[in-house]
């Protein structure tokens, strides 16, 4: 849900457009997904002997005054990072405002050249990442791309063995599925960086930020869609989000780029994790994302399924949609390669 004065913010989604950087040694399987045109894809963890198989789906929001719309909407996935087999990133980053696009693309090549060239990467990868962060912010502010209401929200997961370190700008989301018992839980690796959040409100509010409904009603916490941040004078910039890149005039008010960091163990417990942004969360809650991810041995026909009917919920409900994308990656055991295929060992 991004700026109210730019984008922002079927069963069947429509293939999959740009944005990726797929570096590094990957094993595709030979055949094209009928509806997500790509191949499904493999990157071993040879330090913790596991393999991760993921997927991906962007899917074009549909605005009735807009019809020519670009997807502002870009993802990163970059396996074995400065030639190390053991680690790789997967992002999703959500522009927002005019030129959302490009500094949403801006930030998906930036970051990979940042931690690519980056020799603490691994000694400090926290560090590594909200240094990358903030340096990418302020490359923004100098480059010829309008960011006075223009941004983007990012959400990166950068695996390194058995562990996995999340940062964070925004409202999208990382989901990590648990097996508990007969169960399969959904954990959200974050909070959304949004008015909802009590701490985000009070932060924003003490930089001057009015907190409204977009319809500048009075200063409210209910419902789905979380208020809106104003300047004090003015009805501008109108964004959901309390943290993103870009948005010169969104940090007057208390926007920040400052990343949260999470850090997460994996465990035979855990499945698979989704990391989508805010265009499928909008109707979906976590627990039925990963619901339907896990009905589904493929991660392509859940990225399928989870695009379309996200699409269809925001159609019920508003009379657009918000660009869609989604990435599943499954956690499984070592396969190794017989007679050019693949077999579980």
């Amino acid at each position: 849900m991004g700026c109210v004065n730019g984008k922002c913010c079927s069963r069947y989604p429509s293939s999959p457009d740009g944005g990726s950087d797929h570096c590094g040694e990957l094993r595709p399987y030979k055949s094209k997904h009928i509806l997500t045109k790509r191949s499904l894809e493999i990157v071993h963890v040879s330090s913790h002997n596991f393999t991760l198989q993921y997927s991906i789906l962007t899917q074009l929001g549909y605005y009735q005054d807009t019809v020519e719309s670009e997807n502002q909407d870009s993802f990163c996935i970059k396996t074995q990072i400065q030639c190390n087999p053991n680690v790789h990133v997967f992002g999703v980053f959500d522009g927002h405002g005019q030129y959302g696009a490009q500094f949403s693309n801006f930030f998906n090549d930036r970051l990979v050249e940042i931690l690519s060239s980056d020799s603490t990467l691994l000694d400090d990868p926290l560090k590594a990442y909200t240094s990358a962060f903030l340096a990418i912010n302020s490359e923004l502010h100098d480059s010829e791309i309008d960011d006075t209401m223009s941004g983007t929200t990012a959400i990166t997961v950068l695996v390194v063995g058995d562990t996995l370190y999340l940062a964070n700008d925004g409202d999208s989301r990382v989901v990590i599925a648990v097996k508990n018992g007969d169960q399969i839980l959904a954990e959200d690796l974050f909070m959304d960086q949004t008015s909802f959040r009590k701490d985000e409100y009070e932060r924003v509010k003490l930089c001057g930020a009015r907190v409204l409904s977009i319809d500048q009603g009075e200063e409210e916490n209910e419902g789905s869609d979380p208020p809106r941040l104003w300047i004090p004078n003015g009805m501008y910039p109108g964004t959901a989000f309390t943290r993103s890149l870009g948005d010169s005039t969104a940090k007057k008010i208390g926007v920040i780029a400052d990343p949260e960091i999470s850090v997460v163990k994996l465990t035979p417990n855990n499945l698979f994790f989704v990391v989508a942004s805010d265009g499928v969360f909008e109707f979906l809650p976590s627990r039925t994302v990963v619901n339907m991810v896990a009905a589904y041995t493929d991660p392509r026909d859940a990225c399928a399924a989870i695009a379309g009917e996200s699409y269809t919920l925001w159609l019920e409900n508003e009379d657009r949609t918000d660009d869609i994308i989604i990435i599943i990656i499954q956690i499984k055991a070592l396969w190794i390669p017989v007679v050019g295929w693949w077999c579980h060992r």
